[in-house]
């Protein structure tokens, strides 16, 4: 009868003979393996697919639709614009594809200033027959470029440019209102002793017209700004700088101190530029949506990029990288449109509703890749085999 012997025990056996080596021996049998049988459980369950449907549009913590805000009013509503413009509704993050998006998930305003302003080159080029007029260059952004809307900015306001009266910007915006009839985001030089006065007048003279006045911000006289605002019939724009409870409160002080109504507040929580704190644009903004989405009545506005700040970026505009080691930047023409785009669709992912650009091209391209991914527009078909041949071509 063979006897059973582990290893453990055949090596045991040899040290008690005192056998340093073996030669010619073979050893013959069967090796058997011990399972735990929590283990064969444990390999069972694994073997079993989880039961779970993946669904987008009933997420249950998103309880809160963004607020409705219309910019703009046409001669029914006692103002003069040929169509308004309505942000807001949705009820998920963008682009959900059974997620309810009421209105258009990008609009476009193109910027105006009131006067001529150093520009990259591959910007210049589309404006400089029309930057000493703001009227003409409004004009051209509708006409030629098909601008959602307008942001007129009235930087020449500022004391250390110009110091135009508030008295002479708002002839500007007078002005600007009769050349197009598209709704106007009209905002001042960023000069806080300035910027009341000349946004108080400015929505004085475009009363009815429900622009969007920008901006209330912590460091300026916001009530001021606020009591403009509701006085003659606007929308009015909350600014704060990549800090979400900054935002809470200003947004708090607009409702509870101004009487700012809901229906009237978009959001600039500040665009960072791609490469220069995109990251902190991104994840601050989509903070701020999806708190609104889960309930907080004091962040569900719709949401206002400053896409124009791209061109902040030395990667935007340099004929190419200062650093002899670097990479080739390739084609400053393109990769400035590029850089504008991209830095505005990356927003737009995270829950930005209006933005503000400056390239047309920029605005174009942005403008397709949302109406692709929103269902607007239907994208060109793909044959997947041939994916890498589509890349390299």
């Amino acid at each position: 009868m063979s006897k059973k012997l582990t290893l453990a025990e055949v090596v045991e056996l040899l040290n008690n003979v005192e056998v340093e080596s073996l030669e010619g021996i073979t050893f013959e049998g069967d090796i058997e393996i011990e399972i735990d049988e929590s283990v064969m459980n444990f390999r069972e369950e694994a073997n079993k697919l989880i039961e779970s449907r993946f669904t987008v549009g009933a997420v249950k913590e998103w309880t809160t639709a963004i607020e409705e805000v219309t910019i703009g009013a046409t001669s029914a509503d006692g103002g003069s614009r040929g169509h308004t413009v309505t942000i807001g509704g949705e009820k998920a993050l963008p682009y959900y594809f059974d997620a309810e998006m009421k209105h258009p998930t990008c609009v476009v305003a193109i910027d105006v200033f009131d006067m001529p302003i150093q520009l990259a080159k591959s910007v210049r080029t589309s404006y400089e027959d029309v930057m000493e007029s703001p009227s003409d260059w409004a004009k051209k952004v509708v006409s030629e470029y098909h601008a959602d809307m307008i942001a007129l900015h009235l930087i020449s306001t500022d004391p250390k440019r110009k110091d135009t009266s508030a008295s002479d910007a708002s002839k500007t915006v007078e002005e600007v209102l009769q050349a197009v009839d598209v709704p106007i985001v009209i905002s001042g030089s960023g000069t806080h002793e300035k910027d009341p006065e000349v946004l108080e007048m400015a929505a004085e003279v475009s009363e009815g017209e429900r622009c969007l006045i920008a901006s209330a911000n912590p460091d300026n006289d916001y009530e001021r700004i606020a009591a403009a605002a509701n006085k003659y019939g606007h929308v009015l724009l909350s600014w704060t700088q990549l800090e979400i409870n900054a935002q809470k409160e200003l947004n708090r002080k607009l409702i509870k101190h101004c009487g700012v109504s809901r229906d009237r507040i978009v959001m600039d929580p500040t665009t960072a530029a791609l490469g220069y704190g995109l990251d902190y644009a991104y994840s601050n903004v989509e903070r701020i949506r999806l708190a609104g989405l889960t309930g907080d009545k004091e962040l569900n506005f719709p949401t206002l990029s400053a896409t124009t700040n791209a061109w902040g970026a030395r990667e935007a505009w340099m004929v190419s990288s200062p650093l002899k080691e670097d990479s080739d930047w390739g084609e400053r023409e393109r990769r400035g449109l590029i850089w504008e785009a991209a830095t505005g669709f990356a927003l737009a992912l995270a829950g930005c509703d209006l933005f503000m650009m400056m390239h047309p091209g920029s605005a174009q391209l942005l403008k397709k890749i949302t109406r692709m991914l929103d269902g607007s527009i239907k994208g060109e078909k793909t044959d997947l085999s041939s994916w890498i041949t589509r890349l390299i071509i």
